[in-house]
């Protein structure tokens, strides 16, 4: 399964509104799936959305504002009346258990998971998950509390086969893995050296997700997303309010497409959107601004799933 997608589940700002539910929303890397911040309404997202919820296995959250986690409790109890088995692995910072672990433990006192919190420092760029495919690691952001962003990255593939090079020489199967793995082969009969150039090609370009949620335009984002296949960079308000958005710790739509624009992104999509953007035609112009400098530019909607 080769499947790199990311459905959205909220993507509005602090206050819920009709049109948008707080942040939230699952990456599903090869049938693994992760959720990134879990704001209230996220269970009604998950069955929007058809996401089965007791396959998550790992939830990040950026940092501990209501809009961003305070649909955890309430997901956890639902995981445990389901039978839940196995484990599920909290990623956030120090304080998280702190909060959260009381609350588990009055409302959901007899579950039949473990739920493990893995804590990260939200101002180092540090990998917080690592496995065969995928590395998950953090993007130090700004913001009026700890916060970070998630930065989802394929790892390298192996070189692709050229099989009937390998077929001509009489190469054994044995040595199939090693060869697309860059290992050359010696012939052990002539013992001559056959590059690795010559029995493979290029492999498929690993993929990119960078996850930028509330901050204040921080260029110093831009190494670390540095040509991601998709951004996800909030965009509370419109331009006019940047001196409010600075304020209140947020970006722009015209930040947001600039960073994008900087950082060499192929796509951007824009979100977290202020309560008063109430219908698509006032959100329109977010999503204008932010296409006179980023073309390639959409607007998150609950719902939206977007292939990498």
């Amino acid at each position: 399964m080769d499947c790199f997608r990311v459905s959205i589940l909220g993507c509005g700002s602090a206050k819920p509104t009709l049109r948008h539910s707080p942040s939230a929303q699952v990456v599903d890397f090869r049938g693994n799936l992760f959720l990134v911040d879990c704001g209230e309404g996220v269970q009604v997202g998950l069955q929007r959305c058809h996401i089965p919820v007791g396959k998550i296995g790992h939830i990040l959250l950026s940092h501990l504002h209501g809009d961003h986690c305070l649909g955890l409790v309430g997901l956890i109890s639902t995981l445990g009346l389901g039978q839940r088995t196995g484990e599920i692995v909290i990623h956030a910072q120090p304080d998280a258990e702190r909060i959260f672990r009381p609350l588990f433990d009055y409302f959901c006192p007899e579950l039949s998971m473990e739920v493990r919190f893995e804590p990260f420092d939200p101002t180092q760029n540090a990998v917080i998950y690592e496995d065969k495919a995928l590395r998950i690691s953090t993007i130090p952001l700004h913001h009026r509390v700890p916060c970070c962003g998630f930065l989802f990255e394929e790892l390298p593939r192996p070189r692709h086969l050229l099989i009937d090079r390998c077929e001509e020489l009489q190469i054994p199967f044995a040595y199939y893995q090693g060869i697309k793995l860059g290992n050359d082969w010696t012939d052990p009969e002539s013992g001559k050296v056959v590059p690795n150039e010559l029995l493979t090609s290029d492999p498929t370009p690993s993929r990119k997700y960078a996850y930028c949620s509330d901050t204040i335009c921080a260029e110093s984002v831009i190494p670390i997303i540095q040509g991601a296949d998709l951004l996800y960079h909030e965009a509370t308000y419109l331009h006019s309010d940047v001196v409010k958005a600075r304020q209140r710790g947020h970006s722009t739509s015209l930040q947001a497409a600039q960073i994008a624009q900087k950082a060499n992104v192929r796509q951007l999509v824009i979100g977290h959107f202020s309560a008063q953007f109430i219908t698509e035609e006032l959100e329109r112009p977010l999503l204008d601004e932010a296409q006179s400098v980023f073309p390639n530019t959409m607007l998150a909607n609950e719902k939206l799933v977007i292939n990498i």
